[in-house]
């Protein structure tokens, strides 16, 4: 009988998705796979696509916030105010110092919620589905305040060109800190579940590395890119809103694995929460909107306005030629840039490594497919 002395593999390709529940949407993963080790990653992007870029070209500078929320709508309330701070930028008007502080607040806490939908989710990627009940109960409470504010609990729609819809809910400053006071007990559950798990850690550490030079290469902002060191926190470094008058962190870690990812968001809620406390107190009295033209017509030229969302940089460009709509208008979306990183994260690992990844990377696929 004929020794065997090697055992010969061969290239085989699958998809991953567009309906996998991992893929957080419809994306479509094209692995090209040696056995269960990852040789390849090809996104196919286009199943979400609802040409969002061209119908803001039709649509009045009023509309076009009314889109923005449906890209990465776990970021709703900071994409709308990227526009409303382009559309501003270029009618050279200054919003009243209650706005800048009103708009701080709900965007940490638009933050805070995105983190805490994101880490349930994350969990129950990885076969954790406690968290999933934990991270929605915390939840819960920020999505309330949203109703009560502008009337809806994920597309929502408060910002506008010159201010706010109108002023804060009479509860909103109680309810607010009835929320900061419970979450400041709650999330040191979240390390007790999942941060300290042995299992998730085995996970997570080590897995899906990316270089600080290769993070930046690719353009990965938010979390995705402060874990490899990039130090790229918009509100840092170009602070919009009332974000020059708190005192706050940027998180930062060196490793660029699933872990670091997942610590610096599970960091970040307490920032978040931080800035909250500094402001919630402090909102200035005063109007709560300026008076706009109800068509809004931009001065020709290029304006462009990038604002820190829950996943990265989100920005803004908008050419005008001095009409009621744009002649161009362009979204620089943080998921876009992130997912173009992935096939260097995932390269040598295996496809429930590549679960980890996704998961820390925190896609949200329309965000992607505008």
């Amino acid at each position: 009988m004929e020794e065997v002395t090697s055992l010969e593999s061969q290239e085989y390709f699958i998809n991953m998705g567009p309906q996998h529940p991992s893929t957080h949407g419809v994306l479509r993963l094209l692995l090209s796979l040696d056995g269960e080790i990852i040789r390849k990653v090809e996104p196919h992007l286009g199943y979400i696509h609802r040409s969002i870029e061209r119908m803001c070209e039709y649509d009045s500078y009023q509309q076009i916030v009314h889109l923005t929320d449906r890209m990465d709508y776990l970021s709703c309330h900071i994409n709308n105010e990227a526009v409303c701070l382009g559309v501003e930028m270029g009618l050279e008007v200054e919003v009243p110092e209650r706005v800048k502080v009103i708009r701080t607040i709900i965007s940490e806490l638009n933050r805070i919620s995105s983190h805490q939908l994101w880490w349930g989710v994350m969990g129950m990627d990885l076969g954790a589905i406690t968290s999933f009940l934990y991270g929605f109960r915390d939840r819960e409470m920020i999505t309330d305040i949203f109703e009560e504010t502008c009337g809806a609990r994920l597309t929502m729609n408060y910002n506008i060109p010159g201010g706010l819809m109108f002023d804060i809910h009479p509860n909103f400053q109680k309810r607010t800190k009835e929320f900061v006071e419970h979450f400041k007990k709650t999330l040191p559950e979240y390390d007790d579940l999942l941060s300290n798990n042995v299992i998730f850690r085995e996970r997570t550490v080590g897995v899906g590395k990316i270089s600080k030079e290769d993070a930046i290469s690719f353009g990965c902002t938010g979390p995705t890119g402060r874990a490899s060191g990039f130090s790229c926190d918009v509100r840092k470094h170009d602070p919009y809103s009332a974000y020059p008058q708190v005192d706050f962190k940027e998180i930062l870690a060196e490793e660029g694995d699933c872990f670091a990812r997942y610590k610096c968001r599970i960091d970040e809620m307490w920032e978040s929460l931080s800035i909250i406390e500094q402001l919630i107190d402090n909102i200035p009295e005063g109007d709560y909107k300026v008076q706009t033209r109800a068509v809004i017509k931009l001065p020709a030229g290029e304006y462009y306005q990038k604002v820190e969302t829950a996943r990265g940089e989100f920005g803004v460009y908008i050419i005008s030629n001095g009409a009621k709509s744009p002649y161009r208008l362009k979204f620089r979306s943080p998921g876009f840039s992130n997912l173009s990183a992935l096939n260097k994260m995932a390269v040598g690992g295996k496809i429930a490594d590549l679960v980890a990844i996704m998961s820390t990377i925190d896609l949200v696929i329309p965000d992607i497919d505008r």
